[in-house]
This record gives C-alpha cells, sequence and structure tokens, in this order.
C-alpha cells in the first residue's frame, strides 16, 4: 500500500506539470482528492492493515495528500498571476491621455433673473410670497375687479379645468390670498414670482407659458409717485444708472389710475433704434394704483388705506438684459443657448 501511495503521488504531480489553466486544474483536484478519486479508496482498505502498518501508512497517506494538494496550490497561484497579467495587456489605459473634465450645470438665465429681481425688491423691503398655480376662478378673476362674463377677461384668456378652476394667468391672486390672510393689517409690501399660463400662439415674443412676478404694497397715504420712485429703483439696478422710466396711461381692471412702464433703449441709449422701433423706449411691464373694489374685498377700507401693484415678465426682463431675441429659446434646453449663461 505504501508504494501505491508513493506512485500515485508521482502520477498526480507529472500530470500537474501538463495543466495550464483552471479548469484543468479543477478537474485534476478532484481525480485525485475528491470523494471518488483513487487516494480515498486507498484510505478505505486501512481497516485490513495491522495495528502496526496503520499509523506507517496514515502518515505517508497524509504526506501524498499535502504533495498533490500543494502541488495545486502553487499551480493555481501561477495560472492567476498569469491571467492577470493577461488581462492587464489586454485592458491597458494610457494614463498619458488628458482627463475628461466632467460638465458642470449653471443656473438657468430665467432663474438668475428671478434671483436678481428678488433681491432688488428685498433690498427695498419686500418679502416674497408664493401661491397655487392650478387657481380658483374668485382668486383670479373675481376679487380682481373682473366678474364672471367680464368682457376684460379676454385679455387674459386662459386654460380652465373646470368652471370655477383654472390655470392662473398671472400671479395676483398671490396678493389677494396675501390680504385675505394679513386681515386687513399693514403694512403689505410683497413681490410674487411664478409661472402663468395663457391662451396664446407661440412666437418670438410670446409663449403660452412663461414667469411673471407681480408686486404689492397697501398702507397709509401711499401714492402714484410712491410707485413711480420704486419702479425707477429697480430699473436702475437692474439696467444701470443711467436708465430712465416713463409712465404711459393704460387700462387694468384691478388698478385705477393704471400706466404702462417703458425704459429707455438700453441698445440705443434713447437715440432710436430699430429694436425699439425710433421711439428710444422700450416697454417692461404694467402697473397702477390698486382699485378701491379690490381692497374692498381684500378686506381694506378704501378711504383709510391705498396701495400700488405692477407686474413684469421674467422672460422679457432676461430678453432686454441679455439682448435675445426669442423667448423660445428659454425652454427648448439648447446647450449651445444656455452655455453662453454659465458666468452670469
Amino acid at each position: 500500500m505504501k508504494e501505491q501511495l508513493e506512485a500515485l503521488k508521482l502520477e498526480a504531480l507529472k500530470e500537474l506539470e501538463n495543466v495550464n489553466d483552471s479548469k484543468a486544474l479543477n478537474e485534476l483536484r478532484v481525480k485525485y482528492l475528491g470523494k471518488k478519486g483513487p487516494l480515498t479508496e486507498i484510505l478505505r482498505g486501512m481497516g485490513k492493515l495491522s495495528n502496526e502498518e496503520r499509523p506507517v501508512i496514515g502518515q505517508v497517506a497524509n504526506e501524498v495528500r499535502s504533495a498533490i494538494g500543494n502541488g495545486i496550490q502553487l499551480k493555481q497561484d501561477q495560472i492567476s498571476q498569469r491571467e492577470l497579467e493577461n488581462r492587464l495587456k489586454e485592458e491597458t489605459i494610457d494614463i498619458t491621455l488628458p482627463g475628461r473634465k466632467p460638465s458642470q450645470g449653471a443656473i438657468h438665465p430665467l432663474n438668475k433673473v428671478i434671483q436678481d429681481i428678488e433681491d432688488i425688491f428685498v433690498g427695498m423691503g419686500y418679502t416674497v410670497e408664493e401661491g397655487p398655480e392650478v387657481e380658483q376662478d374668485y382668486y383670479n378673476f373675481e376679487a380682481l375687479n373682473l366678474p364672471k362674463d367680464h368682457p376684460a377677461r379676454d385679455m387674459q384668456d386662459t386654460f380652465y379645468i373646470t368652471e370655477e378652476l383654472l390655470m392662473r394667468t398671472h400671479t395676483s391672486p398671490v396678493q389677494i390670498r396675501t390680504m385675505e390672510a394679513k386681515k386687513g393689517e399693514v403694512p403689505v409690501k410683497i413681490i410674487c414670482p411664478g409661472r402663468v399660463y395663457r391662451r396664446d400662439d407661440d412666437d418670438a415674443t410670446h409663449s403660452h407659458v412663461f414667469t411673471q412676478i407681480e408686486g404689492l404694497v397697501i398702507d397709509k397715504n401711499v401714492r402714484m409717485s410712491d410707485l413711480k420712485g420704486t419702479l425707477l429703483q429697480f430699473v436702475q439696478e437692474m439696467y444701470g444708472k443711467d436708465t430712465q422710466i416713463r409712465l404711459r396711461p393704460s387700462f387694468f381692471p384691478f388698478t385705477e389710475p393704471s400706466a404702462e412702464v417703458d425704459i429707455t433703449c438700453a441698445s440705443c441709449k434713447g437715440e432710436g433704434c430699430r429694436i425699439c422701433k425710433q421711439t428710444g423706449w422700450i416697454e417692461i411691464l404694467g402697473s397702477g394704483m390698486v382699485h378701491p373694489r379690490v381692497l374692498e374685498m381684500a378686506g381694506y377700507d378704501p378711504n383709510e388705506y391705498s396701495g400700488f401693484a405692477f407686474g413684469m415678465g421674467v422672460e422679457r426682463i432676461a430678453m432686454l438684459k441679455y439682448g435675445i431675441d426669442d423667448i423660445r429659446h428659454f425652454f427648448t434646453n439648447d446647450l449651445r443657448f444656455l452655455n453662453q449663461f454659465v458666468r452670469i
């Protein structure tokens, strides 16, 4: 039996020399050291040996098992090393190439303009208020002196969800909600940024969805001159100290008197050019003194309190500030357009 074990060891080690991959090595392991292998068969016959022979054969069997196992482990290490070297050669990375700089996002130009406008008015003591985009007809029209079936509603035709719910056409409902929450307390000094919706044909200067910022001031002895001074400070901080404003009479159902606000053309400095149609002025927003009816419906005595309101389209403010000629650029997500504003 001792001779059988020695012969088995020599056979296994000789066969091991010709193994070159992990699969063949595993097959060799099972062949010689598995439960059905020749080493196991030999060991099963140890019960027939005498008490003197049994420990001697057991020691030899353990040596044979260790020799084969060590040989297999050594061969496994060699195969693993070779496979690693081959994989490194096949998957070589040229570390001398310059790295690819990851693209970095930036704030959208509209959001930047919103932040700029908010900063200007917060610096003047205003607070920022927000409200729902899906609004009740009462807050969007009726509380703003636009009763049902009033023809002035056609100025702001919109998307109705039900007869009493619609996509808001302006952020003026936030003004009404704020005044109601104040319950007649003053001062009210807020701006209301947000997205609004109107049924319109999209072109270079119009969009069915756009961003608006409105302002409202309610207190005692608020005058039209306060409105003009506020807007003058705003436009000079937004467009430069040389910018002037002009108020033109207009009509809005929720303000009386009402005025459109023009600024000196930034392109020609008021001299007249193609952009301002040779007038030297460009319209940027609407404004006026809060209508007594609106004050009364919101819980304020128009004989004691007065106020002014204004509203501007953020896209128009941004287009004038950055010389953008098409409002649709803001919504098409064209990186060639957006990359121009990475560092603003």
